[in-house]
């Protein structure tokens, strides 16, 4: 499969799991390296390429409902300074250090063992604090490892703080924008592009597969979060199974 073909469907995978709590940038990363696609092997700068061509169409299709579902100020800001803390400290640290696939496993258990957990709080809430803001906040900063998950994260600390899964929905949308737009802003200052073509192909189908999946199964869990932790277990078994083979 050629360069172009294998970014488009990595835009097609890109949407279809941003909005889900089962970690995009693990599919995004895995899934090349599981299957033995050509981008798999490109060096780390190309491959950081890719991805912020990825985060670009799916951040400019989700501007606007990000917008429209951002919560009060208070909650806002209070959630975004935990994440920009952690960014500017450890990021690169991060990439370094866990990066690889055994990593990648472990942010997807413990992501899902998180949401199958939380999702077993009684609802006891409806309006947000400043420590849910601060909660919030945490969990964003927690997700800067990979396999996390930024919508993963938030969603399962609303729902053990006792808010509903459609108002945990809502809280881990709404203040998600600021962290997703200013990362995706960042990391494209840092790396001008050198592969045009690939990665506008990328942003396209990142942006079309982004706004398909708002339109089919939006924003909002309201059934129970079990499937995502299972899905995300699955993957990451298959993603140690892998491991071990290859390094036999």
């Amino acid at each position: 499969m050629s360069a172009e073909l294998e970014a488009a469907a990595l835009g097609l995978i890109q949407g279809a799991t941003e909005l889900l709590p089962v970690s995009s940038s693990a599919h995004v990363a895995m899934i090349p390296w599981l299957l033995g696609w050509e981008v798999a092997a490109w060096p780390p700068d190309r491959r950081k390429e890719l991805e912020v061509a990825l985060h670009t169409g799916a951040a400019a299709a989700l501007a606007g409902p990000m917008w429209r579902a951002r919560p009060d100020l208070r909650t806002l800001l209070i959630s975004l300074a935990p994440p920009a803390l952690a960014g500017y400290l450890l990021e690169k640290p991060i990439e370094r250090r866990l990066g690889g696939p055994v990593a990648i496993a472990g942010g997807l258990l413990a992501g899902a063992t998180a949401l199958a957990l939380a999702d077993r709080t009684p609802v006891t809430r409806d309006r947000p604090s400043v420590v849910d803001g601060v909660v919030l906040g945490l969990a964003q900063a927690a997700a800067l490892a990979p396999g996390v998950s930024r919508t993963g994260a938030t969603l399962a600390a609303a729902r053990a703080r006792g808010f509903s899964r459609e108002d945990a929905s809502a809280l881990s949308f709404g203040v998600a924008g600021p962290v997703l737009g200013g990362a995706t802003v960042l990391k494209a200052l840092r790396l001008p592009p050198t592969h045009r073509r690939v990665a506008a192909i990328a942003a396209a189908s990142s942006f079309l597969a982004t706004s398909a999946a708002l339109r089919s199964f939006g924003t909002t869990r309201r059934r129970p979060l079990w499937p995502f932790a299972a899905e995300r277990a699955l993957l990451a078994g298959g993603i140690l199974a892998v491991r071990y083979r290859r390094s036999r």
